[in-house]
């Protein structure tokens, strides 16, 4: 069995598959309509960035659903973005709303940190109470070491003999 791909997780994200078929249209009409090569070339690389962001596997950026985070992960300038491709940029904010601000694949792994800070909870919780148990077998020790040396010292009792000390 093969490991998935990009493209594979991007065929189950709507969102991905709409950025994917946009920038292939507009590569696709961009040589038609006169413009040059590097447009296509940064739409291609911005439309290639948003599926990767979209789909949660970012490979230049920090992953966040950002327009800073899109130009890193296109490798562009951000105002390539603010100001060339702005159709570009409303898409990628368009496709973030409808998934509703976070890549599903993080879905997965918010409910694992949510899982972990209840664990760490309750091993905190544990941790607190041995503690206090610890500490009350401390002052039982403690007591008993007393009543033990009071008895040592009451030597006299006909009942009580003294065990040799260590």
């Amino acid at each position: 069995m093969t490991a998935p791909t990009d493209t594979d997780a991007a065929a189950e994200q709507p969102t991905a598959q709409i950025a994917t078929v946009v920038g292939a249209a507009m590569a696709a009409s961009g040589t038609a309509g006169g413009r040059s090569s590097a447009d296509t070339a940064e739409i291609l690389a911005i439309t290639d960035a948003m599926v990767r962001l979209l789909i949660g596997v970012p490979l230049r950026s920090d992953g966040q659903l950002t327009i800073k985070s899109l130009a890193e992960e296109a490798g562009l300038k951000r105002n390539k973005l603010t100001h060339k491709h702005t159709g570009l940029k409303d898409l990628f904010y368009a496709l973030v709303r409808a998934q509703h601000g976070r890549p599903q694949t993080l879905d997965a792994l918010h409910a694992k940190h949510e899982e972990l800070k209840a664990k760490t909870q309750a091993l905190r919780e544990e941790r607190d109470r041995l503690a206090l148990q610890v500490q009350q077998f401390a002052r039982v020790v403690q007591v008993l070491e007393l009543e033990n040396e009071q008895l040592r010292q009451s030597s006299t009792h006909p009942v009580i003999r003294l065990l040799p000390r260590r």
